[in-house]
């Protein structure tokens, strides 16, 4: 009889007894003996004795995902008494596999499509979702609405084909939304953007995308974060912006013919930095524990946060005023009646989030999840049916900011998954987005004076924003290389832009303001450039001057900024 290897789970809570019998290391790889007699599973410290008993190459003391017979996986089972501090244990289970088939298939793929794999297979799952979606609208609907050559099924075929040209251009290491950009562009200018008797669909998810991003901004206000920081972060949000917008305002005043307020408008689409390319690139450099050491990722993603709200309220407010139809006192009062509005609707829906439903009930987050996206939806079309647009997105704003505010001093038991479930649905709403603005780029109309102008406008004020930005970061602790890489974060424009671009044409034409139609398409316009030349290039750049200019981390409590 051969002789087993024995190793006992030390965890607590563990009955004596369970055990997991290894086989010698001499014999064929086979599947576990496993005998539990008590309720719990042997946790991490069953994986550590793994670990040691068969270390993997390169893993740097990692828990192995494949292990000696079968694969591996760590799964999350629910919080028990006598837990750490509440946090689930890691649990593991196994599954008999040969690992030599695993390692032929993965020697038969390209490296490339291994390594961006975790990134296509959730787009291409979207397309797969539609796929089968649109295969039983086929066999239950009326054929003029599953018919492809429909007004929705062409509008469903834009949002299809923004998905596939974004995976493909992510292959290349350029941001996904500039695929999503170009077909929406190409859809237009062949023909296929007739989505008659679907005009009112368009702008609604246009709106959704709008309130997505909106949420996504508030639930990304902390307010530990903004009191600790509060001087600084006010000098990185307020001081570049204002140069920037007023540096748009005045160019396009005098180069693109804009009067002042329109110029304002579209100094505050472009001073918007892109959460979208600066969360994605601080994650990639979290992995690598770049600049952790002094808290730049929390004060860059709070300069982001505050920058975007700011940029985004102020838009709210001068497009009420912009559209407003009543007399001059009425469109002063515009602005402080939408603020007053926005702010009560947005607390009460906030506080009624953290009571509503109960932190013991069983589908919380979902519960959640959908009451915030239902309440940011009604402050956006509900504000505009009132009269006070300015109102929609401070209220999207302020009803994230206060649940989340709150949602974060419960337990970690008691974890809020309402940002997660935003961000999937932001995976839908992205291709809408950036195709949607893209279809309105319509190359017979297109000017070459609009264009040039334009990214003269757009070169200088941004050039502006960067200077005045690196002179907000004097005073602090950071490096002049820390300070730079900073600034260049506020680089990127392109997720916000693609919400708000469209924002004042989808106004114009549902006012049948024909004298407002033009310049709204200018705005447009620029925005499109502004999305095309900054998102790829900061992407770039912050990505390649991040390991030159940030330190490495080795301390697993670095990351608080001092």
């Amino acid at each position: 009889m051969q002789e087993k290897i024995y190793i006992t789970s030390v965890e607590e809570g563990a009955e004596e007894g369970t055990r997991l019998e290894l086989p010698p290391e001499s014999d064929p790889p086979q599947q576990f003996a496993y005998t539990n007699t008590a309720t719990s599973i042997p946790s991490i410290d069953l994986a550590m004795a793994l670990n040691k008993q068969q270390p993997a190459n390169g893993n740097d003391g990692a828990v192995p995902l494949t292990s000696v017979a079968g694969d591996w996986h760590p799964v999350r089972g629910p919080a028990r008494d006598g837990e750490f501090d509440g946090v689930p244990r890691l649990q593991m289970y196994t599954r008999s596999v040969s690992p030599q088939p695993a390692q032929t298939m993965a020697g038969r793929c390209p490296a490339s499509l291994r390594r961006n794999w975790p990134v296509v297979s959730q787009p291409l799952a979207l397309l797969l979702l539609f796929g089968f979606l649109w295969a039983i609208a086929y066999s239950i609907l009326p054929p003029e609405l599953s018919n492809p050559a429909g007004g929705l099924m062409r509008l469903a075929f834009l949002f299809v084909g923004a998905q596939a040209c974004g995976i493909l251009v992510s292959l290349t290491g350029l941001p996904d939304m500039l695929g999503m950009l170009f077909w929406g562009v190409l859809y237009a200018n062949v023909g296929w953007a007739d989505f008659g008797g679907y005009e009112r669909l368009e702008v609604f998810l246009r709106e959704m995308a709008l309130v997505n991003i909106m949420l996504l901004a508030g639930l990304g206000l902390d307010y530990g974060a903004l009191r600790s920081l509060f001087r600084f972060i006010m000098q990185l949000t307020l001081v570049p912006t204002a140069a920037e917008v007023a540096a748009v305002a005045v160019l396009s005043r005098y180069l693109l013919d804009l009067p002042w307020l329109w110029g304002v408008l579209l100094g505050l689409v472009e001073t918007a930095i892109s959460p979208n390319v600066v969360v994605t690139v601080l994650l990639r450099l979290k992995e690598e524990r770049l600049g952790l050491n002094k808290g730049i990722h929390t004060l860059i993603i709070a300069m982001t946060s505050c920058n975007d709200v700011l940029a985004i309220f102020l838009f709210g407010v001068i497009l009420g005023v912009i559209f407003s139809t009543g007399n001059l006192t009425s469109q002063i009062l515009q602005g402080p009646i939408g603020i007053v509005i926005g702010l009560a609707y947005g607390t009460v829906c906030g506080l009624a989030l953290l009571h509503v439903p109960s932190y013991q009930a069983k589908y919380t987050n979902g519960l959640r999840f959908a009451m915030t996206a239902l309440a940011g939806t009604l402050s956006v079309v509900g504000s505009k049916m009132a009269g006070y647009p300015s109102a929609g997105a401070l209220g999207c704003i302020v009803t994230a900011f206060v649940a989340g505010t709150g949602w974060r001093k419960r337990p970690p038991t008691e974890c809020n998954e309402v940002s997660m479930y935003l961000d999937l649905l932001w995976k839908f709403l992205k291709p809408v987005s950036f195709s949607l603005i893209g279809k309105e780029v319509n190359f017979s109309v297109l000017a070459g004076e609009t264009v040039l102008y334009g990214a003269i406008t757009l070169l200088v004020a941004v050039l502006l924003r960067l200077g005045f930005s690196y002179l907000s970061t004097l005073g602090s602790e950071l490096n002049w290389k820390e300070k730079a890489y900073v600034t260049l974060s506020g680089f990127p424009k392109a997720t916000v832009q693609a919400a708000l671009g469209p924002a004042a044409l989808d106004l114009a034409r549902s006012l049948n303001a024909t004298e407002e139609i033009e310049k709204a398409q200018i705005v447009l316009i620029v925005t499109v450039l502004a999305i095309i030349l900054t998102a790829p290039l900061g992407a770039l750049l912050m990505i390649k001057l991040a390991p030159r200019w940030l330190k490495r981390s080795t301390e697993e409590n670095d990351e608080q900024y001092r």
